[in-house]
């Protein structure tokens, strides 16, 4: 259980939106059909991770320990996977990752469709699958360090001196080089989309008989694409402001600076990792339309169904 009060109540509160807010992405989603495209696949699982990390922060944060630890299974559990905060940082770890194939999803979409389709146009849903299960088995690989370096000792659990060399390769694989990486797929969908842009030109305002025709379809693609794009990069932001302090923290630790892990900057730290867990939901209901023509259709105007429908088959292509 969190011991100051005032980062108890902020993972309280951060817990439960994560996990209302996370809860209604899923159920939109998993309701309105037209939003059952390979990118929303991808949200999908973010919503169900980031659930998943709000529902340990809220729980570790209220639920108190026994002490002493049980001599047994259960004991050991709590040590090595619960103390070490191994649960907490595999959802937290997961969520980045799944964000990074999110990203590179729309980076082949966007700039090499072709090939894109090409990869998808049989098993997709098979190809997804695969992507999300490697992604659990490589963090669960990546965070298992954490369950060896506590160990129990007279009843309580106890931190024991680890790797730095191992330390500074986790920051490396879980935070810059993801960084990294996302950071290079953004500008090159961004000059990608700028130049479809100028591709498009301005677009007729109707086809002469009343149907769309190719400029306006075009321009509606881009124009759906361009809605996700400003969405992702919002949320890979947000990543960056609640992320960056803890790595560089813990970055700064494996190569020799003396930290003292209950010091009140590491611990707030480690709360903005845990707000990253809620704040995507929000992002959603602001900035992406798709999202929001969703919940009008569930929950209130049911001519968003129509609209959603045509921008999500849009934005699957």
């Amino acid at each position: 259980m969190e011991e100051i009060l005032i980062l108890r109540i902020y993972k309280a509160i951060v817990g439960i939106l994560g996990i209302f807010g996370n809860t209604l992405v899923c159920f939109i989603i998993w309701k309105v059909a037209a939003m059952q495209t390979r990118t929303n696949a991808f949200i999908f699982h973010q919503a169900v991770i980031d659930f998943l990390g709000a529902t340990v922060t809220l729980l570790k944060s209220e639920i108190p320990l026994p002490v002493p630890l049980p001599n047994n299974g259960l004991g050991w559990f709590l040590c090595h996977v619960w103390v070490s905060n191994f649960a907490l940082f595999l959802f937290y770890v997961m969520s980045s990752f799944n964000l990074l194939v999110l990203t590179m999803e729309r980076y082949f979409a966007i700039v090499y469709p072709f090939k894109y389709h090409a990869a998808f146009a049989t098993r997709a849903r098979l190809k997804i699958a695969v992507a999300m299960i490697l992604c659990w088995l490589l963090v669960a690989a990546i965070k298992s360090y954490l369950m060896l370096i506590f160990e129990q000792q007279n009843g309580t659990c106890v931190s024991i001196p680890g790797s730095k060399a191992i330390g500074v390769l986790t920051a490396t694989v879980q935070y810059i080089l993801p960084v990294g990486v996302m950071l290079f797929a953004y500008i090159r969908i961004g000059v990608e989309m700028k130049r479809g842009a100028a591709r498009v030109g301005p677009a007729p305002a109707q086809h002469p008989f009343g149907g769309a025709n190719a400029p306006d379809m075009a321009e509606s693609l881009l124009r759906a694409r361009r809605n996700t794009f400003k969405m992702l990069l919002i949320v890979f932001i947000t990543f960056l402001i609640c992320w960056t302090p803890n790595q560089v923290i813990f970055l700064m630790f494996n190569l020799g600076w003396k930290l003292e892990f209950n010091e009140w900057y590491y611990l707030l730290s480690v709360a903005m990792v845990a707000t990253n867990s809620c704040v995507n939901p929000v992002i959603y209901a602001f900035k992406y339309s798709q999202f929001r023509k969703g919940v009008r259709s569930v929950f209130g105007c049911r001519r968003g169904r129509d609209t959603s429908g045509a921008s999500a088959t849009m934005i699957s292509v």
